[in-house]
């Protein structure tokens, strides 16, 4: 009989492995007693069943599915076979062979022919910088003699325990939880199915040499029995785990992983509440030097309970329906005991304990990918203090080759490759630009990069006088380019238009850390003489009275995340919508609606102080925002309210609706592409009969439902919205705080580069409105 016969329907979840592919697992079971009828159909495939199990997927690791009672029968027979499984020297002889056969390297290909290791290079050097500025300490060393005195073996398993914890720890305090309690133990264990014991009463009762190792545990409540079903991952503690003088696990070493992992599984299946996913399992073993991974998932339903020999059908199971992968055999502790943090053998661990963790508790806050594009940000500020350390003296960071240090060199004209045939200015890495602010006098920028999207008119750039913070620099188009070329025209809302209410913004005393700042505005000096006439003349040189600004902070748009890492988490999109709405706020205090709310319009920023690493989201672009009734918004068929679209004008919740669109597009909604205005309103008008907005977005969170749903009320009516109490809301979903006034305040942004003045108007000469 298989254990699944009795029941007529298999539903199956789908896990996907660390190399992209999916393989199905059972993950739950439907009694029907009236069906008599085998699962399993005669071309070996399982039936559907007419229940459905939601279930999704994070970083490699499926969720756990909802649960389904199986039958008596079923579980009883699951039960004693889980009693017969317990002789683990007759479980290694019916698999010995077999990972012989599939495990070491190829003499021929110099490959593994089988078992793969369950994580992609790519993965770890993700969470290797997803990890930077993450302080890991172990406080007790590994003993570096082998385990054989009682003494040495104590002050091996206190190490290990340790180094667990600080590994637990770290992980949920980064991405899952910065305070309260952490919902994990760490205990060991003699063998499958005893209790689990503190290592200090293991050691007091004398059992210290048949300890086996330890166990990552799932607290439940205040019950302090806990069972093997609450394991969260296992970790092996040997005298030696490798095959010889080979750097590879030895036989005996996978098969009693392989052993307690498929007593894991069967626990997990026997337990009455699954809080952990039952699909797979990570063992790690380890001795006083060396550690290794290894992964094991399997459909349970296809294991064989009455074959009369358990140890058969569980490797006849192992060859047939499981999943093995096995890690690669690297260091973990140096000479001194050390753990060496960074290196691919605590990453390995690192990231099979983030995967345990995410099936016990669900996907972390904040993801790898999101810390991990933190990294270039952080480089780039080490670049600089690197820079500043070499040249001490030196008030410009690099060195352009060929001319004198911090000089200003006159350029021919013809020569330059940035004149010639151009007349747009267009900047590369490392050259430094000189401003004229009318109101701090000259500036001097260097240029880090251009910023994301190939726009060339868009960098990074730092002051020379406070290089240690990277700047947006915005490049316009030069005033007598305006009218031929709609392209310099959006730039002059980009520069021009933008710097003007920007000053408007802070001249009315709205200052916000959600809002950008104008760190400075004017035009360009260009090498060479000048001959214009007057201070806001201009002379014949195609630079001449381009205008600058520059901004802060510097950030990705949502556009290019969505893009590279998918939707956005139910935080991540809460997040989003508070920061959105308390910029849009404090821009209404002065009248200000932004009019182009887009994913290329907001970034995303890490405010990193220490090693917290703070996620905003910022509206930027504001050169179409609407001052006054005879301004008109931009036009943007996917994300532009109805009533810009029909009318040309901006209505009191204009941007509340765009802003919907947005949480719409990040979260995964999918937006069709228009081609016409008449084809965006019909998309919105039956978006919204439908309500298939509100019923997407209630899946990422009812909050947001609701705030669809209000805003849907306000749509094209004179009516403005209430940001107070939907910030009140959100604040109290972001950071679990109830108070009315988180948020509310408008902050002053204290700011390295902090200016005095700032021009007023446009800033710049040659145009405003």
């Amino acid at each position: 009989m298989k254990f699944g016969s009795q029941q007529s329907d298999l539903v199956s979840s789908h896990e996907q492995s660390v190399n992209g592919s999916f393989r199905k697992f059972t993950s739950g079971f439907v009694r029907n007693d009236l069906d008599s009828s085998p699962g399993q159909s005669l071309d070996g495939s399982f039936r559907k069943s007419n229940s459905v199990i939601s279930t999704h997927s994070v970083s490699g690791v499926s969720s756990s599915s909802k649960y389904f009672q199986t039958s008596r029968r079923v579980y009883k027979g699951l039960k004693d076979f889980g009693r017969e499984f317990i002789d683990q020297e007759l479980f290694n002889q019916s698999l010995d062979d077999w990972i012989l056969e599939n495990y070491g390297v190829d003499q021929v290909t110099g490959e593994q022919p089988f078992l793969k290791p369950p994580f992609l290079t790519d993965e770890l050097r993700k969470l290797d910088l997803a990890l930077e500025g993450v302080f890991f300490q172990q406080l007790f060393r590994m003993p570096c003699s082998p385990l054989a005195s009682k003494s040495v073996k104590e002050d091996g398993y206190h190490a290990l325990e340790d180094f667990l914890h600080v590994i637990v720890n770290g992980l949920w305090r980064t991405f899952w939880r910065k305070s309260g309690p952490l919902p994990f133990s760490l205990c060991c264990f003699h063998h499958p199915g005893s209790k689990f014991y503190a290592i200090e009463k293991a050691i007091s009762r004398g059992r210290l040499e048949e300890l086996r190792g330890l166990a990552l545990i799932s607290k439940n409540g205040n019950n302090l029995k806990v069972h093997w079903n609450q394991v969260v991952e296992l970790v092996l503690f040997r005298q030696n785990i490798l095959s010889g003088n080979e750097l590879k696990l030895s036989v005996s070493t996978i098969c009693e992983a392989l052993f307690y992992g498929v007593h894991i599984l069967i626990s997990r299946c026997l337990s009455k509440s699954r809080t952990i996913s039952d699909d797979s399992v990570f063992i790690m073993v380890f001795d006083s030097k060396f550690g290794a991974v290894i992964k094991l998932g399997g459909d349970l339903s296809k294991l064989e309970l009455n074959t009369g020999d358990p140890y058969q059908s569980v490797a006849h199971w192992i060859k047939c329906h499981a999943e093995v992968l096995l890690s690669s055999v690297e260091t973990i502790w140096n000479r001194l005991g050390n753990a060496n943090w960074g290196d691919l053998g605590t990453l390995q661990v690192l990231l099979a304990a983030f995967y345990s963790i995410v099936q016990c508790n669900g996907p972390p806050r904040k993801s790898i990918s999101s810390l991990a594009s933190a990294h270039s940000l952080r480089l780039q500020k080490r670049r600089i203090e690197c820079r500043l350390a070499e040249n001490e003296n030196a008030k410009i960071p690099y060195q352009q080759d060929g001319y004198q240090h911090g000089e200003i060199v006159e350029l021919d004209h013809s020569d330059n490759p940035l004149v010639k045939n151009t007349s747009h200015l267009k900047l590369r890495q490392g050259e430094i630009l000189l401003l004229e602010d009318q109101q701090q006098g000259q500036k001097s920028f260097q240029i880090q990069e251009s910023f994301i999207g190939g726009n060339y008119f868009l960098y990074g750039a730092i002051s020379l006088d406070y290089p240690t913070q990277l700047l947006t620099l915005y490049v316009g188009a030069h005033p007598s380019r305006l009218e031929p070329s709609w392209e310099d025209m959006s730039l002059w809302y980009q520069v021009q238009r933008q710097t003007k209410v920007l000053n408007i913004l802070k001249h009315q005393g709205v200052s916000s850390k959600y809002l950008p700042e104008v760190i400075a505005s004017g035009r360009i000096l260009h090498p060479g003489p000048c001959k214009k006439q007057t201070p806001s003349g201009r002379c014949d040189h195609p630079w001449c009275g381009t205008p600058i600004l520059v901004t802060l902070p510097v950030g990705e748009p949502l556009s290019y995340i969505v893009a590279r890492d998918g939707p956005f988490s139910s935080d991540d999109a809460l997040r989003c919508c508070r920061d959105c709405l308390v910029a849009l706020r404090s821009a209404a205090t002065a009248s200000v609606q932004h009019g182009d709310i887009s994913p290329e319009n907001i970034i995303r920023v890490f405010n990193m102080q220490g090693t917290r690493h703070k996620v905003l989201y910022i509206p930027v672009s504001w050169g179409r925002a609407v001052l006054e009734d005879r301004d008109s918004p931009a036009i943007n068929l996917q994300f532009s309210s109805s009533h810009a679209l029909q009318h040309g004008k901006l209505c009191p919740a204009s941007d509340a609706e765009s802003l919907v669109y947005l949480l719409f597009f990040v979260t995964g909604g999918r937006m069709h592409p228009q081609d016409s205005i008449e084809s965006a309103l019909q998309w919105r008008e039956k978006s919204w009969a439908t309500r298939s907005i509100q019923q997407h977005l209630g899946e990422v969170s009812p909050l947001l439902k609701a705030f669809s749903d209000y805003v849907d009320s306000l749509c094209g009516t004179p009516y403005p919205v209430d940001y107070d109490i939907w910030v009140k809301r959100l604040n109290r979903a972001v950071d679990g705080s109830g108070s009315a006034d988180r948020g509310k305040m408008i902050e002053e942004v204290a700011m390295t580069l902090r200016l005095e003045n700032v021009a007023e108007s446009s800033g710049t000469s040659g145009g405003g409105t």
